[in-house]
């Protein structure tokens, strides 16, 4: 496979006559073994402050006849083995739902053992597609919505300029779950730092109760080089969470949770791997926190510092 795997979300991409990619590519943990063909290039909203994964890239839609092209080389690579399909870059549901539609299609009739096909969609432009739209992503088989809401604290997603409410995100999510889409919300614990911390928490979990998602999956914010959020950091404008602190709210967002998503903890930058299928497991998850809590706060990273 003409990619190389560097962290949970990053991958650097091996220039290949094969295969077609641009600068750095990011895709979620869980499509670790997805064939990756970028549809977009970049993020058209490109203005969060804690983010720096596109800042190199101007956006740009591809035409479809170019991912068809790339669609047809991989086939040529892997064959019929391919049963995952993940379309990067950031926001790809921005694209015309006529030239999603077309290039879903054709994605399926090219690997006959596709099982799922997915991309990123935040609510910002999701909410650019009407309810027949995402029907008709969801007949030509769209499988799954990546969506990174980080917050359900209005002054927090201000704060960050995600681009959205917490009734946006709610909206936006009750309308994939309603096309039959389905949907995977990320949550970026730390993100409201110390000021904000159990506000996220309960906000979060307040805006996650009321879509009710397929799944919930944790990240723990650390400061990203050359970010705005990292600048209000390292002026002291901005309070990173402890490992405890960070444990007590994620603690305090679990318990609020009344949903029957599955939530994964699926990232190296958390502190407590908790995952299962709630309200069964969320006991269990508590008491894990709770034994985490009784741990000196050298045992964990320090807040700045992720894990390699």
């Amino acid at each position: 496979m003409p990619i190389v795997f560097k962290s949970n979300d990053k991958v650097v991409v091996e220039r290949s006559r094969n295969m077609r990619y641009e600068g750095v590519v990011y895709r979620p943990p869980s499509e670790a073994g997805s064939l990756l063909i970028q549809a977009t290039i970049g993020c058209p909203h490109n203005q969060c402050t804690f983010c720096g994964m596109y800042k190199e890239k101007q956006f740009r839609i591809r035409s479809v006849a170019d991912i068809k092209e790339d669609l047809n080389q991989a086939q040529k690579v892997y064959r019929n083995t391919v049963e995952t399909l993940f379309f990067p870059d950031g926001n790809t549901i921005l694209m015309k739902t006529s030239d999603l539609a077309e290039i879903i299609h054709y994605a399926k009739e090219t690997f006959p053992s596709l099982q799922r096909i997915t991309m990123y969609g935040s609510s910002k432009y999701i909410l650019r597609k009407s309810e027949e739209e995402l029907l008709l992503l969801q007949k030509s088989g769209l499988t799954r919505i990546h969506s990174g809401m980080e917050s359900g604290d209005d002054i927090v997603l201000k704060r960050i300029c995600k681009g959205a409410s917490a009734e946006e995100t709610i909206m936006t999510g009750r309308k994939v779950k309603k096309a039959g889409i389905e949907l995977s919300e990320y949550v970026m614990l730390g993100i409201g730092g110390k000021e904000r911390s159990m506000d996220h928490a309960q906000n979060s979990a307040k805006v996650l109760n009321q879509i009710n998602p397929d799944f919930i999956r944790l990240r723990t914010f650390i400061p990203m080089a050359g970010t705005q959020l990292y600048e209000e950091y390292r002026q002291g404008a901005f309070g990173l969470l402890s490992a405890h602190e960070a444990l007590r709210e994620t603690r305090l967002f679990i318990a609020n949770l009344e949903v029957t998503s599955m939530l994964y903890s699926d990232h190296h930058s958390n502190y407590a791997y908790v995952n299962g299928r709630l309200p069964a497991v969320k006991e269990e998850m508590l008491q894990t926190i709770d034994h985490l809590l009784t741990l000196p706060e050298e045992q964990f990273r320090p807040p700045e510092v992720g894990n390699l």
